[in-house]
C-alpha cells in the first residue's frame, strides 16, 4: 500500500524513507524552524513534531510558512497525544499545515465508552485528506484490551508467557484502530501502522507477525532506543534484522542525544543503517582501517576524518551537479598491509605509510595506481584528486541540471 506523505511516497515499493523528529518547544517557531531545516538538510525527509497544547498548534502554519520562505518543503508530521482532537478541531490551519497525523491509540479514547475523540481526529484527516501513522506503544498501550487478553489468556488451560500476550495486544490495538479508522471514512492508502517497542528482540517479534497480517506501510524505530552507542546498535541490530526481510517503509532511530547535542545524527544513523543494507545511497562511503601498531600516527585518521566530513557537507550540492556520486566508495588506509588491496577495491583510495614505511603514498584510481604522493601535503593533494574525480565521472549534463532545478 502506498502512501502519499506531503509529496513523499511512502510504501509499495517506493524507497525506504528516513525521518526523524523535533526536540524543540514547537510554540518556540525559530528553535523549531532551525532544527527542522537543520534535520532535512542532513537528509530526514519527513519531520515529526510534537502538537501538545494550543501554543504549538498556533505555531505550527507560521513555522511552515517560515521554511517554505527558506527554501526547506520537508513534510511536516503532528505529534499527538490525549487532546489532538480539541487541537485539530480549534486549529484548522494546523490541521491543513501538517502532512500527516500520528495518532497513539492508548491515548486517546480507544478502550473507553466510546472512539469519540479517536473519530474525530480521523474525520479532520478525512476532510483534509491527510494520511495517519496510528502507532501503538507499549509504553502506553490500550490497557482496557491488553487486561482483558490478559484475562483470557488466563483461563487457558495452558497460558501463553505474559509478554506474548502483550506482543499480540499490541498488533489488536494497531489492526483494530485501523479498522475503525478506515470505517470512520479513511482510505486504506492512507494509514500507516507501527507497533514500537524498546527492545531489541520484542521489535522483530511484534513485527514479523503485523507485517504478515496486513498490507499497510509500516514504519519502524525501536522506542526509547538510548544514548550514544547503545541507542546506535540496538536500533541497527533491530531495524537491521527487519529491513533485510523485507519489512519497513519508513524508519526513525529514536536516539537520545547528549546535552545540547546534534539532533541530526539520527537522521545520519538512519541513513548509515540502510545504505550499510545496501538499500539506498545517501552519501559517499569511506573505508578506513581500524589502526594497529604499524599505524602508530594519526594522521590516517584524521585524513578519514576530514573526507567524511567533506563529502556529508557537500552532499547538498553534489546532488543536484553529479549523478550517481552517493555510491563513490573512497579508501584511506594506514599501512602496506591492506592498504593497496582495499584502495584498489574503492573509486579512489589512497595507502598512507605506516610506521617505519617509506614516507610515500600510493593513490588508487578505478584500481589502478595513477600517483604516488609524498612530502608535506599529501592531504591536499589527495583533496584535489579527489575533487577532480568527482568532477569528471559524476558530472551531470546541462540538460540534466535544468531538468533537475
Amino acid at each position: 500500500m502506498t502512501v502519499n506523505v506531503g509529496g513523499v511516497r511512502v510504501g509499495s515499493g517506493a524507497p525506504v524513507v528516513v525521518q526523524s523528529m523535533t526536540n524543540t518547544d514547537t510554540a518556540d517557531v525559530q528553535s523549531s524552524v532551525t532544527q527542522i531545516a537543520a534535520l532535512a538538510r542532513a537528509g530526514s525527509e519527513l519531520v515529526r513534531v510534537t502538537v501538545n497544547n494550543e501554543a504549538a498548534a498556533e505555531a505550527l502554519p507560521k513555522i511552515k510558512d517560515i521554511l517554505m520562505m527558506q527554501g526547506v518543503n520537508v513534510p511536516i508530521i503532528g505529534d499527538f497525544h490525549y487532546n489532538g482532537h480539541l487541537l485539530l478541531k480549534k486549529f484548522p490551519k494546523c490541521a491543513k499545515a501538517l502532512a500527516k497525523y500520528r495518532i497513539n491509540p492508548g491515548n486517546v479514547s480507544i478502550g473507553k465508552k466510546d472512539d469519540d475523540n479517536f473519530r474525530t481526529m480521523i474525520e479532520v484527516a478525512v476532510e483534509n485528506q491527510k494520511p495517519v501513522r496510528i502507532g501503538v506503544n507499549w509504553g502506553s498501550l490500550d490497557q482496557q484490551l491488553l487486561t482483558s487478553m490478559m484475562d483470557e489468556n488466563s483461563r487457558l488451560s495452558e497460558p501463553k508467557d505474559a509478554r506474548d500476550v502483550t506482543m499480540e495486544a499490541m498488533i489488536v490495538s494497531a489492526l483494530r484502530s485501523a479498522e475503525l479508522a478506515e470505517k470512520h471514512g479513511l482510505r486504506r492508502d492512507q494509514i500507516i501502522l507501527s507497533a514500537k517497542v524498546s527492545g531489541v528482540q520484542d521489535l522483530i517479534d511484534v513485527y514479523r507477525p503485523l507485517a504478515a497480517r496486513c498490507d499497510y506501510a509500516l514504519h519502524l524505530g525501536l522506542t526509547e532506543a538510548g544514548m550514544g552507542a547503545k541507542g546506535i546498535v540496538a536500533s541497527t541490530a533491530a531495524l537491521g534484522v527487519l529491513l533485510q526481510e523485507g519489512i519497513g517503509d519508513t524508519i526513525r532511530v529514536s536516539l537520545t542525544p547528549a546535552p545540547n547535542g546534534d539532533r541530526t545524527e539520527e537522521v545520519i544513523v538512519a541513513q548509515q543503517i540502510l545504505q550499510s543494507l545496501g538499500i539506498r545511497s545517501f552519501t559517499p562511503q569511506v573505508t578506513a582501517c581500524p589502526g594497529c601498531g604499524r599505524t602508530t600516527s594519526t594522521y590516517f585518521q584524521e585524513l578519514a576524518e576530514n573526507i567524511e566530513r567533506y563529502l556529508r557537507e557537500n552532499m547538498p550540492i553534489w546532488k543536484t551537479q553529479y549523478a550517481g556520486v552517493e555510491e563513490m566508495k573512497v579508501a584511506v588506509m594506514g599501512c602496506v598491509v591492506n592498504g593497496p588491496g582495499e584502495s584498489k577495491h574503492a573509486n579512489i583510495g589512497i595507502s598512507l605509510p605506516g610506521t617505519f614505511e617509506d614516507p610515500k603514498a600510493p593513490v588508487f584510481v578505478d584500481g589502478r595506481l595513477t600517483v604516488t604522493l609524498k612530502g608535506d601535503h599529501i592531504a591536499e593533494e589527495f583533496m584535489r584528486i579527489l575533487e577532480d574525480y568527482v568532477d569528471s565521472h559524476y558530472a551531470k549534463s546541462n540538460s540534466e541540471v535544468a531538468a533537475k532545478a
